[in-house]
C-alpha cells in the first residue's frame, strides 16, 4: 500500500473577492479525502492607488445577481453584497493574516474575515473590526493592533504582492498553487482533486 505524501496547496485569496468564500466547502470536502496543508496567500486585486469597487456603481450589483448569488445558493453559504462604500482595501487584514499564520490560526481567522464582510457587512478595512475579528479566533488584540502598523509586516507584505505578480503571474483570486503548478478560478471538488493529484 502506498501513501500519499502531504502536498502544500497554497490559496490565493482576497478578503473582498465573494468567490474566495464561496470555494470554501470544496477545500473543506478536499481536506478530508487528501492530505493536504493549506496555506492562505494574501493577493489584493485593487492595491493602493488602485480605486476600490462601489456597491452603489453598476457593476458589483451585475455580477453577484449573475454569479455570485447563483453559485452561492450552489454550494449552501449565505451571503450579501455589503453596502460598504468604496469597498475597503484588504493590506491591514492581510499584515495580521501574517501574525495568524504564525500562531497556526490562518485558515480560522481568514474565514472569520470572509464572514465578517460578506455576511455581518462590517468594515474589514477598520482597525478595531479586524481587531475583533482577529480576536475572535484566539489572537491578542494589543499584538493585532501592532501588527496592523508594523512596518515591517507591511514591507513584507508589499514584497509578497510584487513577487506574486511579477513572478508567479498570479492571474485573479482565488488561485491555487501546488509546487510550479497554478489554477485559477472556483473549482469543485472534483477538480481540485484532480489539480492536487496533479
Amino acid at each position: 500500500m502506498t501513501t500519499r505524501a502531504t502536498k502544500d496547496l497554497e490559496v490565493f485569496v482576497d478578503y473582498v473577492c465573494p468567490f474566495c468564500l464561496l470555494v470554501e466547502p470544496a477545500l473543506q470536502k478536499v481536506k478530508t479525502m487528501r492530505d493536504v496543508n493549506i496555506r492562505i496567500r494574501p493577493f489584493e486585486l485593487r492595491p493602493d492607488p488602485v480605486p476600490t469597487l462601489r456597491p452603489e456603481d453598476e457593476y458589483l450589483p451585475r455580477v453577484w445577481a449573475k454569479s455570485v448569488y447563483p453559485m452561492a445558493n450552489r454550494v449552501g453559504i449565505d451571503i450579501k453584497l455589503p453596502d460598504i462604500s468604496p469597498q475597503p482595501r484588504t493590506e491591514k487584514a492581510f499584515t495580521v493574516l501574517q501574525l495568524a499564520e504564525e500562531s497556526g490560526l490562518a485558515e480560522e481567522y481568514s474565514a472569520a474575515m470572509f464572514r465578517a464582510f460578506f455576511q455581518e457587512n462590517r468594515d474589514i478595512g477598520n482597525d478595531e473590526v479586524i481587531a475583533d475579528v482577529a480576536e475572535s479566533v484566539g489572537l491578542p488584540r494589543d499584538e493585532v493592533l501592532r501588527a496592523i502598523k508594523d512596518a515591517e509586516r507591511i514591507v513584507a507584505h508589499r514584497s509578497e504582492q510584487k513577487f506574486y505578480r511579477n513572478s508567479l503571474d498570479i492571474p485573479a483570486v482565488p488561485s491555487f498553487r501546488i509546487g510550479d503548478r497554478i489554477t485559477s478560478g472556483v473549482p469543485d471538488v472534483d477538480d481540485l482533486i484532480r489539480f492536487i493529484d496533479g
